[in-house]
């Protein structure tokens, strides 16, 4: 994905600017693609509130246990054996109903706004709006997506920017200055506090 343009609006933050030198090639919006909605959706819950590689560890014990399975399939799973992989009890709960809700809901999400997107995904149990919004970037390649409810993305701002008590009108503003390419920022936040690589003033 060509990410050129919106590298160009965000090289007008000093600390954006450092962190697409140090990234620019190690991003992408692919790793979470997935043509398969209900399957995308089961992935990003199983991200919900764990860490990056125990996420990682889960996920490929998901899609192995649903390989060559269609929705009736996985619905037909028994919870104990979801749960073996590492998925809790709730999680298991909150994955059904996604594939319930696609069995029986034929909204065509390309179609449809952002928000509206928001609004139709979180009407699923089990998903809120940080899941929508990861959607909304890893699915759908919205470009403008930044989501205050991503702890990670919250901790890179505080560290690269140096700001310890981060009000949400100082995140508006850099939302703001960022815009339209929200999702490229986010990108780059998430690699730098993954990398632990962050931005320091020369004359700190």
């Amino acid at each position: 994905m060509e990410f050129t343009d919106a590298f160009n609006h965000l090289k007008n933050d000093e600390i954006m600017s450092f962190l697409i030198d140090r990234f620019k090639n190690d991003i992408t919006l692919k790793d979470r693609y997935e043509t398969d909605f209900p399957k995308a959706i089961a992935l990003l819950i199983i991200e919900q509130q764990v860490s990056f590689k125990a996420a990682i560890t889960i996920k490929k014990r998901f899609l192995s246990l649903i390989n060559n399975k269609n929705s009736n399939q996985i619905l037909d799973i028994e919870n104990d054996k979801m749960q073996s992989i590492g998925i809790s009890h709730r999680k298991v709960d909150y994955i059904k109903n996604t594939y319930l809700y696609f069995l029986n809901n034929k909204t065509e999400f390309h179609k449809i706004s952002q928000n509206e997107v928001v609004k139709e995904l979180t009407k699923i149990k089990g998903v809120g709006k940080w899941t929508a919004e990861m959607f909304l970037i890893f699915i759908l390649f919205k470009t403008n997506i930044f989501s205050k409810g991503d702890l990670a993305l919250i901790n890179s701002i505080k560290v690269n920017y140096n700001i310890s008590q981060l009000s949400d009108q100082k995140l508006d503003s850099l939302i703001k200055k960022w815009s339209p390419y929200n999702t490229v920022a986010s990108l780059l936040l998430w690699k730098s506090i993954e990398e632990k690589i962050f931005y320091k003033k020369m004359n700190d």
